[in-house]
């Protein structure tokens, strides 16, 4: 069973949930391209990292899950598992590493395109739902989740986060999929 990212819910609303996500380490890749096809050109460099194309040679269990971010105008860190973001056409796609790895102890990778960091500790709002990877679903669920944060009376901070959890041969009504948002929130709520 793949290791999922561990996150803890602090708060349910009605349309989302409020998660503390613990720091992490991701290995990430940017590529210029469209949202749909992000995912899959910058899989590769990732799965040859986690497979042993890093200066140690060893291999790295795969997580879920993967995060796609778009930043759009904003610069902003970048966070959780494949995670794809966007800046003019570049989308930054990450593997959340295993929990037992840091940016400090994960193997250094190989090829120059992949990048390994750690991901500070976050406050999310995040909404789960099904079906296809599309760019469509992915705006629609996130107009969403921001009309819900602003009914909540949270203020959303950095950019929008894709999350997909599943491998693509999974049936497209079976899979996991979220939109994840940073907000501030005054501890204890």
């Amino acid at each position: 069973m793949t290791e999922q990212q561990p996150y803890e819910v602090i708060e349910r609303y009605p349309k989302f949930e409020l998660r503390r996500y613990p720091s992490h380490a991701v290995a990430e890749v940017s590529v210029h391209g469209s949202f749909g096809s992000a995912g899959n050109q910058a899989f590769r460099a990732l799965f040859r990292y986690i497979t042993g194309h890093n200066e140690s040679a060893g291999s790295i269990a795969m997580t879920a899950p993967v995060v796609q971010e778009s930043p759009g105008s904003e610069k902003v860190a970048m966070t959780a598992p494949v995670v794809q973001s966007e800046e003019d056409g570049e989308h930054v796609v990450a593997f959340v590493l295993p929990a037992s790895l840091t940016a400090a102890t994960a193997p250094v990778p190989a090829d120059p395109r992949v990048r390994v960091r750690q991901v500070p500790e976050r406050i999310a709002a995040a909404v789960r739902y099904s079906g296809r990877w599309s760019e469509s679903a992915y705006r629609r669920h996130l107009a969403e989740l921001e009309a819900g944060i602003a009914r909540a009376g949270l203020v959303a901070t950095g950019s929008p986060r894709f999350a997909r959890f599943d491998p693509p041969f999974t049936t497209w009504f079976l899979r996991r999929n979220e939109v994840v948002r940073d907000v501030e929130w005054p501890e204890g709520g």
